[in-house]
Parts: structure tokens; sequence; C-alpha cells
């Protein structure tokens, strides 16, 4: 199953999703634990290719983010 990161707009809370392609396809719609926004952003994290030593956790930017913020 993917896992599907998201960013609040309002609170800038982090959240990861847990779930199937076809929910996905059919509209899934993450609300903020935190502040109860409902205009969460997707974004994309870390990931780790062909490593037995679990996956990276790479950087985090959020959307319009300052410029250098990402590297």
């Amino acid at each position: 199953m993917p896992l599907y990161e998201y960013v609040c707009p309002v609170c800038k809370e982090k959240i990861e999703i847990l779930t199937t392609v076809l929910q996905k396809e059919k509209g899934l719609k993450p609300v903020c634990p935190k502040c109860g926004s409902k205009k969460m952003i997707r974004v994309f994290g870390g990931f780790s290719i062909g490593s037995s030593r679990g996956a990276s956790g790479g950087s985090f930017c959020p959307p319009n983010g300052r410029a250098g913020c990402c590297g």
C-alpha cells in the first residue's frame, strides 16, 4: 500500500496516510488532525530504494518554501 504525505497550509502540520491506490483514486480527502482544515496539500517525502537499512527520512519542504529550502 502506498504512503501518501500531506501538509496543512493553515498550521503546517504534516501527516502520512497509508491507503490503497483505489481509495486514493476514489477521492481521498484528508483532514488536518491539528486544526481541522480540509485543504491538505499532497507533498512528496523521502524514500529508499534497494536498502535493507530502512527508509531514509529525507527532508521536508512545505509548499511555498523559501528559496534554497529544498537544497
